[in-house]
């Protein structure tokens, strides 16, 4: 069910998975044990090492980089040019040792997630799942509990993916960004063409056998000023009851912007390997401003009609810091570094927004997951999102909420000229502050046991005293009849 400051029904969960902050898995002042060993018919008896986390979470790419779609934005593209002439999947022997290393480093841990992305993990195919499924159960410790997580393009799913994922609990992250113009506009094809028709029909699949899922839905240049279109269509059109907004930020610098603009798919000639580096934008990035607004459109709609019935995990994770709680998502936390990604090579990562060589933890073929997770090089990379702050942050009335943003978007400066402020942050100051008195105000109602969703009927009964050609309340400029006000 999650945190106690929750907005969440039932079990369903973000595809984010676990926390990802090595401050938000350990007590205060608590140490892991340097000794624990599995289970007794296992020989020989793995340790963990000195200061492991009890959790991680872990994105593995069974494909690489490789993708049936060719969507615009997807830097991940020009990662598969880390690895010239790979057959981009993984093999057997590698699933088994990484499926074996992932279950012993959370030995003491009651739940374990298998988490696959992409590239697009389905052009796998079913068997390699079936395999990956048989092999957890069987590898799985006595006191844990498997759940598996994909997300996917939905373009490859019928109903014998929706079958079994039905029958193994999977969560299903599928990416759609929107109404089709606005899906369409970046998420194409090889060919070009848009997606939008066989994401529905791979979404049909999913709700026809029952099977739990998230919309994942990336925020751009063409839909950041629809947010409540776009929140209407995923809850009314696609029945989305757990939604994740992922904004859209493509840095580059002035050397590669004109090649970066095109893409970073294969067919883009002389692409680069997108790398976090440069103080510029695509022409399809979100604008500094256009998250914040992109939020507040969707807020205010889903704070008059869907609290408690509509989970969208920004705005959870901002009640759990508003409450103090671990917000569970890396980003908003105020240190990182336990988001990893594993590519289908057992190449280990720090982060799946720094899969680039500088970042490249070691091979968990020739070193134990575990061992590569506890260097001093990982932890320093989580404990540098918050020790590089800026002045301007750490002065910054939401940074409890904000906690500097990612660090691969911290690529402008300040107004006093610091470097190292989000490109994201006049959205964040925005959002966070527009939300504030409703997030305290939650906070209240779960102190004394009372559920958030009491604001619906708070919020009706003062829109029923307001004038139509009122200021709308997201702040937008426009009146409340042609705004949020509109039937």
């Amino acid at each position: 069910m999650g945190h106690p400051a929750s907005l969440r029904r039932g079990r369903s969960r973000p595809t984010g998975g676990a926390s990802s902050s090595w401050d938000d898995t350990l007590p205060a002042g608590a140490r892991y044990p340097a000794r624990v060993s599995l289970t007794e018919d296992r020989s020989p008896t793995p340790l963990l090492p000195e200061g492991a986390p009890p959790a991680f979470h872990l994105l593995a790419k069974p494909t690489g980089a490789v993708c049936n779609l060719d969507c615009t934005y997807c830097f991940f593209l020009s990662k598969e040019m880390l690895y010239p002439g790979s057959r981009f999947r993984m093999a057997d022997e590698l699933l088994e040792t990484y499926l074996q290393q992932l279950i012993e480093a959370h030995a003491n841990a009651p739940e374990v997630a298998v988490a696959w992305q992409g590239g697009e993990p389905t052009m796998m195919g079913l068997d390699f799942f079936r395999r990956s499924v048989e092999l957890a159960e069987r590898l799985k410790l006595p006191h844990q509990r498997i759940v598996y997580t994909v997300q996917t393009n939905g373009t490859l799913l019928d109903d014998e993916w929706g079958a079994f994922f039905a029958e193994h609990g999977f969560l299903v992250g599928l990416s759609i960004d929107g109404p089709r113009e606005m899906h369409d506009a970046y998420r194409v094809d090889k060919g070009g063409k848009g997606s939008f028709d066989r994401v529905m029909e791979g979404l049909a699949a999913l709700q026809r056998n029952a099977v739990e899922w998230n919309a994942l839905t990336t925020v751009h240049a063409a839909n950041q000023h629809r947010g409540r279109e776009v929140y209407r269509f995923l809850r009314d059109d696609c029945g989305a009851g757990f939604m994740q907004f992922i904004p859209i930020v493509e840095r580059t610098t002035p050397e590669l912007l004109p090649v970066a603009n095109e893409g970073w798919g294969e067919h883009v000639r002389d692409r680069p390997l997108y790398t976090q580096q440069g103080d510029l934008v695509t022409e399809r990035s979100i604008g500094p401003e256009g998250y914040g607004r992109f939020l507040i459109d969707v807020f205010e709609d889903w704070v008059r009609h869907d609290i408690g019935e509509v989970y969208v995990q920004m705005f959870d994770v901002a009640l759990a810091n508003w409450y103090g709680e671990p917000p569970g998502l890396c980003v908003h936390s105020e240190t990182c570094g336990l988001a990893l990604a594993l590519e289908h090579t057992g190449d280990l990562y720090s982060c799946d927004h720094f899969v680039e060589p500088d970042y490249k933890l070691g091979n968990i073929t020739e070193s134990r997951m575990i061992d590569l997770i506890v260097l001093p090089q990982q932890r320093a990379f989580g404990e540098a999102k918050r020790d590089t702050l800026p002045r301007y942050c750490l002065e910054c009335d939401v940074r409890f909420a904000c906690h500097g943003g990612c660090p691969k978007d911290r690529f402008t400066t300040t107004p006093d000229g610091e470097p190292g402020l989000h490109y994201l942050c006049p959205s964040y100051k925005a959002f966070f502050g527009h939300i504030r008195p409703t997030m305290e105000t939650m906070c209240e109602l779960l102190r004394v046991g009372r559920a958030p969703a009491e604001l619906v009927g708070r919020y009706a009964a003062e829109d029923a005293q307001r004038g139509r050609k009122d200021p709308c309340t997201c702040g937008a400029g426009r009146k409340w009849k042609h705004c949020h006000g509109a039937a």
